[in-house]
């Protein structure tokens, strides 16, 4: 039986019942049975292995190399994953996966943190061996998978099993377009304002969004800026520790502004309700040179279904993860500060975010990961 659902000629991104197949078939293989709910609508979840190795610096495996090579010449000790262990904030980690790929030779893939670990300013991107990028998983290509591992603002309790990133396969050569989503726009909305009116879709270079200085629901507060020396997060609990001893809430200001401090990280919100058809998947572009020396949305993925939910029609705002480099920045309420791009799945995935799947973000507003309480 064929790993997809449809023509070789057919380009798009394979839903969850492709993604079931590709395993099913051994073109994705699992060194531990595969999880009941690892596989997302258009993604499959990425789990840690049974080590991680604190490594000098940041590398790739380029060339005729290896990850396991690299090793060899830039690690500096191994650490126990089969018992919960501390990632450093500020330390670079590889961990070898669970999983690894044997694709067909028109099947490539993309990756990128999920949710919470990109709210959590863990910095984590996918390398292969002899791979020339990150988060790009070549055609054809066969192998194991390894997860660059950098907690930047807090130190996490990390163990194997856990889900850091998530992979995207893709049929055939195929790029998103701003064609693509003006079609789409013609046909449903899929922009609404603050107040949950249709809204016009600003297109160029992807559906761009802009950030929420306002207060959503008039709240005074607008955002969150993690605290610089934080207790450790344990990736294993939720909903679990306090957001007062993480997090400083910032309060809405006269001029509806904020000034990004260098290298801060922030929890901040989109103006913008979106929604993401069954039919499409997403995925927010982090840095865009043109509208400012910042970073947005270190966690890029949105699966279809976001923004519908059980009865919503209006859209879910999206949440931006923040961090000015360089010099201060000041950022005003309704600038455009990243671009949303959209791709056509192959079909319609057997499963959509938020009906039943456990969706942590479905009718988020201003919302810190899952590991914390609601704030009072």
């Amino acid at each position: 039986m064929s790993s997809v659902p449809s023509s070789p000629l057919a380009k798009g991104v394979l839903p969850s019942q492709a993604l079931e197949r590709m395993f099913a078939d051994g073109h994705i293989r699992s060194r531990t049975p595969l999880a009941p709910d690892q596989i997302q609508p258009s993604s499959i979840d990425l789990r840690l292995g049974t080590e991680a190795y604190r490594v000098r610096a940041s590398f790739l495996a380029s060339g005729s190399a290896t990850i396991t090579s690299k090793l060899e010449l830039h690690r500096l000790h191994t650490i126990d994953l089969t018992r919960p262990a501390v990632l450093e904030k500020g330390c670079v980690y590889i961990v070898p996966l669970l999983e690894e790929l044997a694709l067909p030779p028109e099947i490539s893939g993309k990756a990128n943190p999920k949710s919470s670990t990109g709210r959590l300013d863990v910095f984590t991107r996918l390398i292969t061996d002899e791979g020339r990028q990150f988060e790009i998983i070549p055609a054809g290509y066969r192998g194991r998978l390894y997860a660059e591992v950098v907690p930047r603002t807090f130190s996490v309790v990390v163990r194997q099993g856990d889900r850091l990133s998530q992979l995207r396969l893709f049929q055939g050569d195929y790029q998103p377009s701003d064609t693509l989503i003006r079609e789409l726009e013609a046909e449903e909305h899929l922009v609404y304002s603050p107040d949950e009116s249709p809204a016009t879709a600003i297109i160029g270079n992807g559906l761009r969004l802009s950030v929420d200085l306002a207060g959503i629901d008039d709240s005074p507060i607008i955002g969150y800026r993690a605290k610089k020396h934080a207790p450790l997060v344990d990736l294993s609990k939720i909903q679990h520790y306090d957001p007062a001893d993480y997090w400083d809430p910032i309060p809405r200001s006269a001029s509806r502004s904020l000034i990004l401090d260098p290298e801060d990280f922030y929890i901040l919100a989109s103006r913008e309700r979106v929604r993401i058809p069954a039919n499409y998947a997403a995925e927010m572009v982090p840095y865009d040179a043109t509208i400012g020396e910042f970073r947005i949305h270190y966690a890029g993925f949105f699966d279809p279904g976001f923004g519908y939910g059980s009865g919503d029609i209006t859209g879910t705002r999206a949440v931006l993860e923040v961090r000015s480099h360089e010099v201060p920045f000041i950022m005003d309420d309704g600038q455009i500060v990243a671009s949303l791009v959209f791709e056509r799945l192959l079909e319609r995935p057997r499963l959509i975010y938020g009906e039943g799947i456990g969706s942590s973000y479905q009718s988020q507003g201003l919302k810190l990961s899952k590991h914390f309480k609601s704030p009072a």
